[in-house]
């Protein structure tokens, strides 16, 4: 019952899919991800009655992404995984404990990746590792490009909003507890961020 928050989360290897109008001239830059505004949440099943929610508030991340080309690289993100919260504490420490997460041998959930595939102007997928409990595995993640542009108020920067979702079998990352019929094998990852050029 894990997300595989990747990361991520990432997810920010959303990034891959702009295609907006861009500037005349471009370069790749660093992106950071404003982890005051991202979420990295997921669903499994619970006894085939109804999802779970989790969620993680601990994650950071960068890339890099030319905004002219749509190349992507040096992409990377970690998530706290003792960060995890379903809404229920006895729940959130079994989550954390050896059956799911096992946080004390492994704090770090990690994504990385360097590049992507669009499939439209805004739409896309970017393929990585995903690493969790020490056991590494290839995820997809199907990238929206919400919106480039400077922000409105606050720091004032260029920024990226990024939707990002995949789906993964805990199994494959050694989380077999319960299976099949207690906890569901599918974790469906939803991420939602913002990514602040960085230079």
């Amino acid at each position: 019952m894990t997300i595989q928050r990747l990361s991520a989360f990432t997810a920010l290897c959303a990034a891959t899919t702009l295609g907006v109008a861009q500037p005349a001239s471009a370069e790749p830059v660093t992106w950071e991800i404003d982890p005051e505004h991202t979420v990295v949440a997921f669903t499994v099943m619970h006894i085939d009655f109804a999802k779970v929610l989790g969620r993680f508030s601990e994650i950071e991340g960068r890339f890099v992404y030319d905004p002219e080309t749509r190349a992507l690289g040096e992409v990377r993100v970690e998530i706290g995984a003792q960060s995890v919260d379903t809404d229920h504490e006895a729940r959130d420490g079994h989550v954390r404990g050896e059956d799911f997460l096992y946080t004390s041998e492994h704090p770090t959930i990690t994504f990385t990746a360097d590049g992507g595939t669009p499939a439209s102007e805004t739409q896309g997928t970017v393929t990585g590792d995903l690493t969790i409990r020490g056991v590494t595995r290839p995820v997809t993640l199907d990238v929206t490009l919400n919106k480039r542009g400077e922000y409105p108020f606050g720091h004032g920067k260029e920024t990226l909003g990024i939707s990002a979702t995949a789906e993964i079998q805990r199994s494959d990352f050694d989380m077999t507890y319960a299976l099949p019929t207690m906890v569901g094998d599918t974790v469906d990852i939803m991420l939602e961020f913002e990514a602040i050029r960085a230079d």
